[in-house]
């Protein structure tokens, strides 16, 4: 294990993340990578904590890969699911949170379609002053750090596959393609791909990406000065000198040269206005399929955090070619990335 001093208590967002905490959480996660290779895939690092899983809103990859991950680590694990709980009888959030503590959970795994949720949680258990730590299994449209974690490690892993690091990405084009508005986990991987150096490249409708996405996203960050180009053109190419956030509302040019293409759900959920004109026509236009990726790097991989829209946001074709696609290998990276989450944030309490 990494020998780094880990002295974060709560995960609920990687806007303020250091390039060290980055580093830590890769080598971490590689180091669980091969705990799960080896024929007993558990280890007794969390042996005796609770984590609990509080998940309102529904999840398969993220709520599976966390318990599995918990159990791995030895810990022991409560579920929770919002339909068949008391908040159905009027309980709040805050209340739900004190049973789980009352319980003695170390750990809340916290997921809610509305922001800020896990931010409120761990705010309220700072101010009790329990040693309980919160992570953020997503909010809303603001975030989801574990996910953009195991992009990170599935892209840096196969780049390394022994010594995954965040200076990898280092000038590497990397495309994030689709609903952008409204995905926190394209918020958390701007991040993350910033602080490595990568240059990244959002591509969607005008409507799915608007103009003051960029500056709100790196105010929140609390970048300063940070350049980034708006290009409505594939022949554009910026005056600017090694700008490393790029606002494009045709595909051709964020695909030009890419390394590894994201491509994201369609969250029809969240959209309360008509925001595009079909699904045909905007699959024509942002879905990824293997003649568009004729642009990009010879080498290059396509990515999706799933749920996938088949046909939407990318080919059935694609999705099942492991030549180019790695969204199996991120279901797999997920649950080696939150075990190491799981273990930074509970061995600190030790």
């Amino acid at each position: 294990m990494p020998t780094t001093t880990w002295n974060r208590h709560h995960i609920l967002s990687l806007a303020d993340f250091t390039a060290a905490e980055y580093n830590t959480v890769l080598q971490t996660a590689a180091s669980f990578q091969e705990v799960l290779s080896r024929r007993t895939k558990k280890v007794p690092t969390l042996q005796g904590q609770v984590v609990a899983n509080l998940f309102f809103e529904s999840s398969t990859r993220t709520r599976s890969s966390f318990e599995l991950a918990a159990k791995r680590l030895s810990a022991d694990t409560l579920n929770f699911a919002a339909a068949t709980s008391s908040m159905t009888k009027g309980e709040t959030i805050l209340d739900t949170a004190k049973t789980y503590l009352a319980m003695g959970t170390d750990i809340m795994v916290v997921r809610h379609r509305e922001a800020g949720v896990p931010n409120a949680i761990a705010a309220e258990m700072d101010r009790l002053g329990v040693k309980v730590s919160v992570l953020n299994a997503g909010d809303g449209q603001h975030e989801h750090p574990s996910q953009a974690l195991l992009d990170l490690f599935t892209i840096t892993t196969l780049i390394d596959p022994a010594s995954p690091r965040l200076e990898l990405l280092k000038g590497k084009k990397i495309a994030i393609v689709g609903d952008i508005l409204h995905s926190r986990v394209a918020r958390s991987n701007i991040w993350s791909l910033i602080a490595s150096g990568a240059e990244v490249h959002l591509a969607a409708p005008p409507t799915l990406l608007p103009k003051l996405f960029a500056e709100y996203i790196l105010e929140e960050a609390g970048v300063k000065n940070q350049q980034f180009i708006i290009s409505s053109s594939p022949t554009h190419h910026s005056p600017l000198p090694t700008p490393q956030l790029f606002l494009h509302w045709q595909l051709e040019p964020a695909l030009q040269n890419a390394d590894f293409v994201m491509t994201l759900r369609l969250q029809k959920e969240r959209m309360t206005d008509h925001l595009l004109p079909s699904l045909r026509e905007y699959h024509q236009l942002f879905g990824i399929t293997r003649t568009k990726l004729q642009l990009c790097k010879p080498n290059v991989k396509v990515l999706h955090p799933g749920p996938v829209n088949r046909g939407v946001e990318i080919s059935s074709e694609l999705m099942d070619d492991p030549e180019f696609s790695l969204i199996q290998s991120q279901v797999t990276s997920g649950v080696a990335v939150r075990m190491a989450l799981l273990y930074l944030i509970g061995s600190s309490k030790v």
